[in-house]
């Protein structure tokens, strides 16, 4: 399809009004804590969702403009230097007077990442997720380790990896993943203290001013992902549903002490692969 937003480099207007000239505005997103605004954009039958940085002047997000199109324009250096068909597909960017645009494909799905009023609520996406056969998650997860496997071998360390990164597509049974743009290129050390992202996927290093942020980190990550949904948050036995073998490799995985978990995400996903090869 050969229309602007997918051909044009540039544009001298805001965002919403250029995006108002080429297609319907079927969807906005403007809610983000970051400030980043939004946009479902359908144009001649096809859909897209273009994010920005949202208005210079807007007082409320705890980023500063500057900050947001920063992100924005990690978020496009990491699409391209890693292509991976988990990843939600950046198909072109614009640059504006107020920070790029970025020209994604539109993910059919539900975020499994649901406020914590409606995390318990059976008829929230999350739960209905972690109510599937463990099979189903078993593949979904495999996805997830998988691309961060690819994307550590690439240099990428995730940050502000968590749930609300995940789509799923209930009627179809795919995971896609989104919203990279805090992912950092190589270790780094942590001086914020308290980093971006949701305390029940992060390390106790993400919480630990000047400690070391790096391929370790994401791997207590991973095991809280599993931890979470084959099992209620906890790595109690008797709640996980998984195998032996799969449970000794998220034990390992999710230990406080970051010199008992797997020294890489390649060593991770190897001892992953090989638990799901015993099942």
């Amino acid at each position: 399809m050969n229309h602007s937003l997918l051909t044009i480099n540039s544009i001298d207007q805001a965002p919403a009004a250029y995006l108002q000239t080429v297609g319907d505005l079927f969807a906005l997103f403007n809610t983000q804590d970051s400030g980043n605004v939004s946009y479902g954009v359908r144009i001649e039958g096809e859909r897209y969702f273009v994010k920005t940085a949202g208005a210079p002047d807007d007082p409320r997000p705890y980023l500063s403009h500057e900050q947001r199109v920063a992100l924005l324009r990690n978020a496009f250096a990491l699409a391209q230097s890693a292509a991976h068909p988990t990843l939600c597909h950046l198909h072109h960017v614009i640059e504006s007077p107020q920070g790029p645009l970025l020209v994604y494909e539109w993910l059919e799905g539900e975020l499994l990442g649901v406020p914590r009023a409606q995390r318990n609520d059976p008829a929230s996406a999350h739960q209905r997720f972690r109510t599937l056969p463990p099979a189903e998650i078993l593949n979904a997860l495999d996805l997830i380790f998988a691309l961060h496997a690819y994307l550590a071998e690439k240099g990428w360390i995730a940050v502000d990896f968590y749930d609300g990164c995940l789509i799923y597509d209930f009627n179809r049974r795919t995971l896609r993943i989104m919203d990279l743009d805090t992912y950092h290129q190589g270790p780094f050390t942590n001086m914020m203290g308290r980093m971006f992202g949701s305390s029940r996927f992060m390390a106790p290093e993400e919480f630990q001013r000047g400690a070391r942020i790096d391929q370790c980190t994401n791997i207590f990550t991973m095991g809280r992902m599993a931890a979470v949904f084959l099992s209620d948050g906890t790595l109690e036995r008797t709640h996980f549903r998984g195998s032996d073998a799969l449970y000794q490799v998220v034990c390992q995985a999710y230990r406080d002490d970051r010199n008992e978990r797997f020294i890489s995400m390649a060593d991770f996903y190897a001892a992953w692969c090989a638990a799901r090869q015993m099942e």
